[in-house]
């Protein structure tokens, strides 16, 4: 059996250049051996497990949809809203929510205080993601590390989006 706890795995900022999307993670699946990059299943695991938290007044992502991916939220404390396809949902601790492939959804926190989740998702080999705000595609090569951005011709990950 393999075990970790969260306390002791190194928590990973990411910040876009002009500021407005931020969040910290955890990625719980790969401390437990989860490789990313590799084909083999029995490597991937069916799932990953990360633990997310967004800074006050920041978004997760742009809004986006996965192609192929499922991904399950827990909100584990904070306040935020969901952005979807219907509109905007509050959330807080407690509260669980799933998107499934073709669903555009973005994650802010609208509180003072952190936003913390887990999200679960299957991350499928070959997965690409759509940005309904600024019509752009992201398409990963081989994995999440190695992609392209396009629009109508290749552009960056932020182009439109701040």
């Amino acid at each position: 059996m393999k075990k970790v706890n969260i306390k002791n795995i190194k928590e990973e900022p990411w910040q876009s250049p002009g500021g407005k999307y931020a969040a910290h993670f955890k990625g719980i699946s790969i401390a437990l051996g989860r490789d990313p990059d590799s084909l083999d299943l029995a490597k991937r695991h069916p799932f990953d497990l990360e633990w997310t938290r967004v800074p006050p007044g920041k978004h997760n992502f742009p809004y986006h949809a996965h192609s192929a991916a499922w991904e399950l939220y827990l909100v584990i404390s904070g306040k935020g809203s969901v952005r979807h396809k219907d509109g905007k949902t509050d959330v807080a601790a407690g509260d669980a929510f799933i998107f499934g492939p073709d669903e555009p959804h973005q994650i802010s926190n609208t509180s003072q205080d952190d936003l913390t989740y887990y999200v679960v998702a299957d991350n499928p080999i070959g997965e690409s993601a759509y940005y309904p705000d600024s019509g752009k595609w992201k398409v990963n090569k081989t994995s999440a590390a190695d992609r392209v951005v396009i629009k109508s011709h290749e552009t960056g990950y932020f182009d439109g989006e701040e």
